[in-house]
């Protein structure tokens, strides 16, 4: 699945333009390799550096989703990682 897409499904994007802006800007992480296209691939067990506010998330991909949907059920496609731990 094309990382923008998934970032929007996964919903630390609100739309797939903005997924893309972050992409575009440098700012995401795959595997700990700075990605660079929004075609890039995201597969099962890859680990994402997010930047999201103040703060930066490290996941990693459990699922991948079939849609936008809820809240709940995009949680339920990454588990987070503790940075510190």
């Amino acid at each position: 699945m094309r990382i923008d897409r998934l970032l929007c499904y996964l919903r630390f994007a609100r739309t797939r333009s903005a997924a893309h802006k972050l992409v575009d800007e440098g700012h995401i992480r795959r595997n700990g390799e700075r990605v660079t296209r929004c075609s890039r691939d995201i597969i099962e067990g890859d680990i994402l550096t997010l930047p999201l506010g103040k703060s930066v998330k490290l996941v990693e991909i459990v699922a991948l989703p079939e849609r936008r949907g809820p809240p709940r059920e995009a949680q339920a496609c990454y588990r987070e990682l503790d940075p510190n731990g």
